[in-house]
């Protein structure tokens, strides 16, 4: 064990070396010609280990993307090279690997048609083909949503290294971002931006083949080392709630989806000040309440989300125990962070947000959640659609199910 821990720090001293020398554009082709046997050693864990420590030295994640990828060009085949057993297309890694498959035929789909659409931008017919083309890939970033609910979750409960995740969600916005971009400059009434098109497509390309690759050569079997298989498979039925995009198995009964002992639920009053309600009841009143509710506590812990039959935000029971930065990308982590101290402090009381999301009007809300005393005990998320609210004018007296 000693000799394979020295191994690793060797292998992630090296990592940061070679990403200095990368970034800094010092002598990096001689380094890494002097180091080429080192590198061949290097392995998932010890990227796994080294983008954690790089994460937490709070560099600009824009140039540790930069710095990321060009580091992993250069340890590509030791990475690709690393004794890995598929896993089996039923289990739940197989059951994302098949889904990252069907998503890279749909790319390679889309190559022909988007040389050919280059040489004539004004072939209407091609501009539509392309457009489907791109749309058929739209529905992969729910995948995304998976991995950042409930995988992402897994790690950082399981695993030591747990602020490596931060990097990969980032790069899925880039990818969420992009697709919309180029979706946006295909559906609408004007001459296509070539330069813009293709500046999108790349990007597009490279980094959806890229985070499959570190997927399924140095995350996947990272966890599989650390984590307990039944853990793992426990992932199963909420990631399929959720929805996987193309390979769309059925779910596993399991010990976590036996039905619940209501006998208690129903006999057990709950005194609550203003009244008295079982714990069935109040399951009930919040599962019927037209708004999406999040409690986060006073250390900063996920405790409790409701469950509306339509959620606008998707949670998992992963979340349960996450620390809220966690459940954000680091770009808007900040933001999260001050609307945290500033209502620990009691500067501020409560926080409105507003956004359009598939065209509908979304309405985020942060309230300080205080005691009797006025101590900070944390805080409630609060989101509702309410594009049906804005529309309303003038009055409705009487009853109308017309």
């Amino acid at each position: 064990m000693s000799d394979f821990l020295t191994q690793q720090e060797k292998n992630i001293q090296l990592l940061h070396r070679l990403y200095q020398a990368i970034i800094s554009k010092t002598n990096a082709a001689e380094i890494i010609k002097g180091h080429a046997q080192e590198i061949n050693l290097i392995t998932p864990f010890d990227i796994m280990y080294f983008t954690h420590e790089l994460i937490l030295s709070g560099d600009d994640m824009e140039t540790m993307k930069t710095g990321m990828n060009k580091l992993l060009n250069v340890t590509y085949k030791a990475l690709a090279d690393f004794p890995y057993q598929a896993p089996d297309k039923d289990s739940y890694f197989g059951i994302c690997i098949e889904n990252n498959r069907q998503m890279i035929e749909k790319m390679e789909k889309i190559r022909p048609i988007l040389i050919a659409f280059n040489k004539n931008l004004t072939d209407t017919s091609l501009r539509n083909e392309l457009l489907e083309s791109w749309l058929a890939i739209r529905p992969f970033t729910d995948y995304y949503v998976i991995k950042e609910n409930v995988i992402f979750p897994l790690v950082e409960k399981m695993t030591k290294p747990s602020k490596c995740v931060t990097m990969m969600w980032s790069f899925h916005d880039d990818i969420r971002r992009n697709l919309s971009e180029m979706i946006f400059l295909l559906e609408k009434d004007a001459p296509v931006d070539f330069q813009q098109m293709n500046k999108l497509a790349g990007a597009l390309f490279f980094n959806i083949y890229a985070i499959k690759f570190r997927e399924e050569r140095i995350l996947f079997p990272f966890i599989e080392a650390e984590v307990d298989k039944t853990e793992i498979e426990n992932l199963r039925n909420e990631s399929i709630d959720l929805g996987f995009p193309y390979y769309k198995p059925k779910k596993r009964t399991s010990m976590n989806d036996s039905a619940i002992d209501t006998k208690n639920m129903e006999d057990d009053l709950l005194d609550l000040h203003t009244g008295s309600l079982t714990l069935e009841q109040i399951i009930l009143i919040f599962s019927h309440l037209p708004v999406d509710i999040t409690y986060v506590d006073e250390h900063n812990k996920v405790r409790f989300f409701s469950n509306p039959p339509h959620r606008i935000f998707p949670r998992t029971i992963a979340v349960i125990g996450r620390d809220v930065n966690n459940c954000h990308p680091h770009e808007s982590v900040h933001v999260v962070e001050k609307i945290v101290e500033s209502f620990k402090n009691g500067s501020q009381h409560h926080a409105d947000f507003w956004i359009n999301m598939r065209g509908k009007k979304i309405l985020i809300q942060y309230f300080a959640v205080r005691d009797k005393k006025g101590l900070y005990r944390g805080v409630m998320e609060v989101s509702q659609e309410i594009t049906e609210i804005q529309s309303l004018e003038g009055e409705r007296r009487i009853l109308d199910w017309e």
